[in-house]
């Protein structure tokens, strides 16, 4: 197909035009894209999906009715918005839903769509705010709210921060843990990149969270542990106890930061409570993130359609989700370390944890997992790269080392 806007669109599969409303998802690679198409497919969407790559898990599923391979956004982010927004008008699209770290260059073109469309998500200026992981900081702080203190890397308060105390060194725009380093009091830090920032580290648990904000209103907010980590994300999750200290803390610290924002969609945080059950926000990401997995499918759908309340924050009976074959390659990496306890935990999560993956109803997702995920592994076994790089290099604002040993990009794409 050719001639919408002068762009190429590669159309690997259509069902043709349909009088049922569409919903664009811009990206199918990760488990919780393919959570969300299915509770599009159950509220009575068309659900169509845009990736980079040509092979991805939500392709083989039952709830996609189109998928096209657009060009990767970091390559070329002018082509790639121009192809999304062909795509749009080729598809009549009528709901825009960014997914992952994508959602830096979907948001930025809210405001060349027609009226027809909507799209779920902030504006693109509040999005570089609270992505950014010092300046989300501040924006907490000016809130009244209790933080962790962040400070950029360059700075005066940087440095006695870090002679004084543990603290994590952090990309401002990182993701999927990549960049990232545990530091001990009196660790010395390059200043030649900007791009970082020196955090003070809390002992504690970590605990997530994800809510969605739809007209204005919270419909549902999860908050949960991870309890299986590939490095350091989690692939293996467990819902926190409703009315625990420690999910009374974080959803108290949730309601009154998002009641200073003007906000529409899914925003995530990442919290370490302490011994105290005191809740110090980390980070926050203005997009999907794995929590989606612990909302009902049906009134998600319900929520995101425009049909309120969102009828349950938590799934009925399920409140523990795993990657599964992220979960096994844990496994077998305790088990090669000589880890045998950690084998024997992560095999016990393994059997008593549900698949974020699987559905009887929709099980070629989970049985082609592996020739579907094949851009990803490839990227992992053969350039070195862990899987959360594998998965975010070619969508997400990256950074530039201050080393130079790796090239990354973190402005503002034209």
């Amino acid at each position: 197909m050719a001639g919408v806007r002068g762009v190429r669109l590669r159309h690997w599969i259509t069902t043709g035009k349909s009088p049922v409303p569409t919903a664009l998802l811009t990206l199918g690679r990760l488990p919780k894209a393919l959570a969300l198409a299915r509770a599009l497919k159950k509220r009575g969407y068309r659900v169509v999906i845009a990736e980079p790559f040509k092979w991805h898990v939500s392709r083989a599923s039952t709830a996609v009715d189109a998928a096209y391979e657009l060009p990767p956004p970091n390559e070329n982010p002018a082509l790639y918005r121009d192809t999304l927004l062909a795509l749009i008008e080729h598809e009549s699209v009528d709901l825009l839903v960014p997914v992952s770290e994508e959602a830096h260059h979907v948001l930025p073109i809210g405001p060349l769509l027609g009226e027809d469309v909507e799209l779920i998500g902030p504006s693109h200026s509040l999005y570089e705010i609270l992505s950014h992981k010092l300046h989300f900081i501040e924006c907490a702080a000016s809130a009244g709210l209790r933080v962790p203190r962040t400070y950029a890397v360059h700075t005066v308060e940087a440095d006695q921060l870090a002679s004084d105390m543990p603290h994590i060194k952090k990309p401002s725009r990182g993701c999927s843990g990549m960049g990232v380093s545990w530091c001990e009091p009196g660790t010395r830090h390059n200043k030649e990149s900007s791009e970082f920032v020196i955090q003070e580290r809390i002992d504690g648990t970590c605990i997530s969270s994800l809510s969605f904000i739809r007209q204005g209103s919270v419909v549902g907010t999860s908050i949960y542990e991870g309890q299986v980590f590939a490095g350091t994300v989690a692939v293996g999750f467990e819902g926190c106890p409703h009315g625990s200290p420690a999910e009374i803390s974080v959803r108290n610290w949730i309601e009154q930061f998002i009641a200073t924002l003007d906000y529409e969609g899914f925003i995530a945080f990442d919290f370490i409570v302490d011994d105290d059950n005191i809740a110090w926000p980390i980070e926050c990401n203005p997009r999907l993130t794995s929590g989606v997995h612990f909302f009902d499918s049906t009134s998600l759908g319900d929520a995101i359609g425009g049909k309120f309340p969102l009828r349950a924050v938590y799934s009925n009976t399920i409140d523990r989700w795993q990657w599964g074959y992220s979960t096994l390659t844990e496994a077998y990496a305790a088990l090669f370390r000589g880890d045998w306890r950690e084998a024997v935990r992560i095999l016990k999560w393994l059997m008593s944890s549900r698949d974020v993956v699987w559905s009887w109803r929709d099980p070629l997702p989970f049985l082609l997992m592996t020739p579907l995920s094949w851009p990803i592994l490839k990227s992992a076994l053969f350039k070195g790269m862990s899987l959360g790089e594998a998965c975010q290099r070619d969508i997400a604002p990256l950074w530039e080392a201050a080393d130079g040993a790796t090239l990354r990009h973190s402005g503002n794409e034209a």
